[in-house]
């Protein structure tokens, strides 16, 4: 294959809107990038976003499906294992298409994307969670000295807030606008400061979390996507200095690159119905405890749990100020023996993973789950067909209309090497109001607000937009799918896909 770049720029946008942007550029809001759509080309993407919202920037890295590279949520389950556990580095069941870059020779800078971990021989530089809306690890850097010598020049990351730390809290926007305005403009010069170090690079891959935050926190129903009338808002604000940082970085990396821009989700209305799911299932009788119309059975006695008995004792606001202060893996661990410290798992068919939007439904399978009590084969069929009846007949008591508007097979939706590492089921509301209550014959009524006030959240499509010298103007939309970025993105430097990449290469985004 020939190479059809000299240099490729790929700037990742966490959560970044593609219909503000494509309409606030149009309109001449996003100059920067309005540009970029002038003399280039821009795709729609589907995503897996739709049904597992964070496996979206992992399948863009690896150009797999959820279901081959295993990786979904920041707390996820596997084999072997009674519960979940934190996303933690050695997860990924593909390599990412930079470490196939740099395998061939590449010579390829990355910055924070998110989700992502150091692979074994990668030798190009590489910073992560310097600058990341949520940290998965401690932040660091290939070579180790890296990370160091960006600080001393650059300075620390700015924003001074992190979603490990905030849960579901609300922020006031009027503080946290001017926040990731400058932490834009940081994260722009950060990565110019990366061009220096390695100034023969070849792939360079940064992204920027800001928008990410802006999305959950900043977002309303009210923006029009009219720039003159959004102007004042504080997401149109973090959008703009959005648009000014990838002009400086673009500038910074000269004229003979292909730049490209993709964001494997967009925002939506934070309506979801998870936090009413655990009682549902144990209304259902699948969740630890009989069913509700069955007479009582004796439950196994329950050991007596320290950290469970002072949770309850101490305040709420305590207890979060107290967590903050504490290690990331020690808090993770308490949190989960807490939160499964009520669980008879002898009694327990199926249980809620964490989420924050889908609700995600994992079997207590044997042979998968230690304690596991599900036989594998029909019954663990004849289960989920139950609950994807069941869950299908949830209603909203005032509208009566459907709560849930699918339910998905992992199994069938992602196979793949790694679906054990998923939900057996996932849960997809409809996002047309707030979900507060669900009735059905089976279940009875079920009441509780969410306790994630945030306005927005993830839905799709996402969006791919490329320009470059190379690339002839378009000015056209055209659709494709997250899985091929990937493989676009090694096409332009020579170098064919890989057999486990099913995604295409965008040939409309090649000479």
């Amino acid at each position: 294959m020939t190479t059809a770049a000299s240099r490729v720029l790929t700037i990742g946008l966490e959560l970044g809107d593609g219909q503000l942007i494509h309409q606030w550029a149009r309109a001449g809001g996003l100059p920067v990038i309005a540009g970029l759509m002038e003399r280039g080309r821009w795709s729609w993407l589907e995503t897996s976003a739709e049904r597992l919202h964070i496996s979206a920037w992992p399948s863009i890295y690896t150009g797999a499906t959820p279901g081959e590279h295993g990786v979904y949520f920041t707390f996820q389950p596997e084999p072997g294992l009674q519960g979940y556990r934190r996303f933690h580095p050695g997860l990924y069941g593909k390599p990412t298409f930079w470490r196939l870059l740099d395998q061939q020779g590449r010579r390829c800078i990355v910055f924070d994307p998110p989700y992502s971990h150091p692979e074994e021989g990668f030798g190009g530089h590489y910073v992560y969670d310097w600058g990341s809306w949520a940290h998965y690890l401690q932040p660091g850097s290939i070579p180790p000295d890296l990370l160091k010598r960006l600080n001393r020049s650059c300075g620390c990351y700015p924003l001074g807030l992190e979603a490990n730390d905030l849960g579901f809290d609300r922020l006031d926007p009027a503080d946290l606008a001017p926040r990731l305005v400058k932490s834009v403009a940081a994260k722009a010069e950060a990565t110019c400061w990366l061009m220096q170090q390695q100034p023969a690079w070849q792939m360079l891959f940064t992204v920027f979390g800001e928008t990410h935050v802006a999305g959950h926190y900043l977002w309303s129903d009210q923006l029009s996507g009219d720039p003159e009338r959004d102007r004042n808002t504080p997401m149109f604000e973090v959008y703009a200095s959005l648009d000014r940082a990838i002009g400086r970085v673009c500038e910074a990396a000269g004229n003979d690159i292909t730049v490209m821009i993709v964001s494997g989700d967009r925002v939506g209305p934070n309506h979801a119905g998870w936090h009413l799911l655990p009682e549902i299932l144990e209304r259902l009788g699948h969740a630890a405890g009989p069913a509700r119309e069955e007479a009582p059975q004796p439950a196994a006695p329950r050991r007596f749990d320290p950290v469970k008995a002072l949770r309850d004792l101490l305040p709420k606001e305590f207890r979060k100020n107290l967590a903050r202060k504490l290690p990331t893996r020690l808090r993770d661990k308490l949190a989960q023996r807490v939160d499964t410290a009520d669980i008879d798992w002898s009694r327990t068919r199926a249980y809620c993973l964490p989420t924050d939007l889908e609700g995600y439904i994992r079997v207590n399978l044997k042979g998968r789950e230690p304690q596991g009590v599900v036989e594998p084969g029909a019954e663990y069929e004849a289960l989920l067909d139950d609950l994807t009846v069941a869950l299908g007949e949830l209603r909203d008591p005032q509208t009566g209309g459907r709560l849930v508007a699918e339910v998905v097979r992992t199994d069938r939706e992602f196979p793949g090497a790694r679906r054990q590492y998923l939900p057996d089921l996932v849960v997809k509301w409809e996002a047309g109001r707030p979900i507060h209550t669900a009735t059905s014959a089976r279940v009875g009524t079920v009441s509780g607000s969410s306790p994630d006030t945030r306005p927005g959240t993830h839905r799709g499509p996402g969006f791919l937009l490329a320009a470059g010298p190379r690339l002839p103007p378009g000015q056209s939309e055209g659709n494709g799918h997250i899985l091929d970025l990937a493989p676009t993105v090694l096409a332009m430097l020579g170098i064919d896909k890989p057999p486990h990449m099913p995604g295409r290469v965008l040939e409309e985004f090649l000479p």
